[in-house]
């Protein structure tokens, strides 16, 4: 069997067919169904009590604080009511002995201070007011005192949600390690700080960066309606969608279940999309997957992401090019002698070849060979000496790469839709057209609105594209539906995104 017949038999291993797209669907929809109903299920659906999304037309100026690993972001954002806004930023690296302090004022205290200075940076003004108010403690500048700061906290790190701005750690993660905080308010251990400083600030929002994804394409969308959902295709993949508060059965036997505004019917839910189907009930499973899982550092968990997203993809590719190379029956890299290779030398492998390495080959390698149109695949021949030390590959190689990096991508966008489209079709949105399902116009307000943010679907070649003709092939979307689903980058949730959640929450407190 030549090279590229075996190639062949392994890409149809990565084949993602129709008849599994659609079951894939209906177990994606039945476990947000069970997510929503119960807690401890595949897919957590995680209440946000954020309940509503902007429309573009909102003004004011919020902060927004983003504390994702190992730098701590302030912004303030100004809402144009146009659906433009402008941002003003700074970043400070955290201090290690900080990570790891005995307590958690010593963190915290010292993010309290970060704000601080950014204020009197960026907005001295309302700062030395507000300062001027609170030393004179006069009736008439009650405005002032009142005249506070609404700032969103992203928080990545894992919590217990019990409210718009309340929510306990669970455990640190990313280097930090102080045991004091566990357990507790982040919300409030941020307040505390901001209040002892004497800030112009309230913390009205704990915030997921996939919940800032949405409500900040929400915000920047060209259409009239709020956005349906926001979805990260990155390192990771997850999901925020907006959810009729009925259908969340669980609220009456959360803590704080009962304590939130449910005037607007609905509730943006934090998916947790990366955990569907943990139990392998229809996700593909090839041998690779299953090495890969194994040897992860969470075997048996994340299932959906180890097949979907940046940080997993180059490590599938990998695995599959051992695989091949293992296998004395597989001519990949291996040439008789010179004659057989078009580049007239003898193909070799670097002992220290990032081929030997777990996590050895970046997604962005796949990138590059997917979209290789080059001759011969030029293009793809030097990435495999640049990035993996393969000398000398011939073009057939290099086709051989391009055929596996393009299955495992396709299966990654497809695997995608799967989500995207359960969230589509259980809103029900695609049933609410006044048009016939022939119908070749689609007004503004049909458009069924998603944000998105990652690299994949920002700059993998093809990759929204896959996802689009998979939408085709559900028969609760197809064709006229497909036409119907708006997808727009949607950048910086952290940060706008946070800034908006804000604003919705304290809307919502007046």
């Amino acid at each position: 069997m030549s090279l590229l017949e075996e190639i062949g038999r392994v890409v149809k291993e990565f084949e993602y067919p129709t008849e599994e797209v659609n079951k894939g669907v209906k177990e994606f929809i039945r476990q947000m169904d069970e997510g929503l109903q119960r807690t401890g299920s595949d897919m957590s659906q995680i209440p946000t009590y954020v309940i509503s999304v902007p429309n573009g037309t909102e003004t004011g100026l919020y902060l927004a604080v983003d504390l994702g690993g190992t730098n701590f972001r302030v912004c303030s954002i100004q809402l144009h009511g146009n659906t433009t806004f402008s941002l003003s930023q700074s970043k400070v690296a955290i201090p290690h002995e900080l990570m790891v302090a005995k307590t958690a004022k010593e963190l915290f205290s010292f993010l309290a201070k970060q704000i601080e200075t950014f204020l009197k940076t960026h907005h001295n003004d309302h700062f030395q007011a507000y300062t001027e108010a609170r030393n004179a403690k006069s009736a008439s500048d009650e405005s002032v005192l009142e005249d506070k700061f609404q700032l969103g906290f992203t928080f990545s790190f894992p919590v217990n949600q019990l409210g718009i701005n309340k929510g306990t750690l669970i455990r640190w993660t990313k280097g930090f390690d102080i045991d004091d905080a566990i357990g507790k308010d982040v919300c409030e251990l941020l307040q505390t700080e901001i209040d002892e400083l004497h800030l112009p600030v309230k913390v009205a929002a704990l915030v997921n960066d996939t919940v800032g994804t949405l409500m900040a394409r929400s915000y920047t969308s060209p259409g009239k309606s709020g956005a349906l959902l926001g979805g990260i295709f990155g390192t990771g993949t997850n999901g925020a969608y907006v959810e009729k508060l009925d259908r969340i059965t669980k609220l009456a036997t959360t803590e704080g279940g009962e304590d939130y505004d449910k005037s607007t019917g609905s509730m943006i839910v934090n998916a947790e999309w990366g955990s569907f189907d943990n139990s392998m009930n229809v996700l593909p499973n090839t041998p690779y997957d299953q090495v890969l899982d194994k040897e992860s550092n969470n075997p048996g968990l994340q299932m959906f992401e180890k097949r979907v997203s940046g940080m997993y993809l180059g490590e599938i590719l990998r695995r599959v090019i051992l695989a091949l190379i293992k296998d004395p029956k597989v001519q990949l890299f291996k040439d008789e002698n010179s004659s057989s290779n078009d580049v007239h030398s003898t193909t070799s492998i670097a002992e220290d070849s990032a081929l030997y390495r777990q996590w050895g080959i970046d997604t962005s390698f796949l990138s590059v060979a997917h979209e290789d149109q080059s001759a011969g695949y030029k293009i793809t021949r030097q990435a495999l000496e640049r990035d993996l030390g393969v000398d000398a590959a011939s073009a057939e190689d290099a086709e051989a790469i391009k055929l596996l990096a393009e299955a495992i991508g396709r299966r990654s966008a497809r695997l995608s839709a799967v989500a995207i489209g359960a969230v589509v079709i259980s809103a029900g949105n695609l049933t609410k057209s006044g048009d016939g399902p022939d119908s070749e116009e689609v007004s503004d307000d049909e458009m069924v609105d998603i944000g998105v943010d990652g690299s994949l679907v920002e700059y993998y070649p093809g990759f929204e594209e896959s996802i689009r003709e998979t939408f085709r092939e559900m028969p609760e979307i197809g064709v006229a539906g497909e036409r119907r689903i708006r997808i727009g980058i949607a950048k910086d949730g952290s940060g706008v995104g946070a800034a908006l959640i804000a604003l919705v929450a304290s809307t919502a407190q007046k």
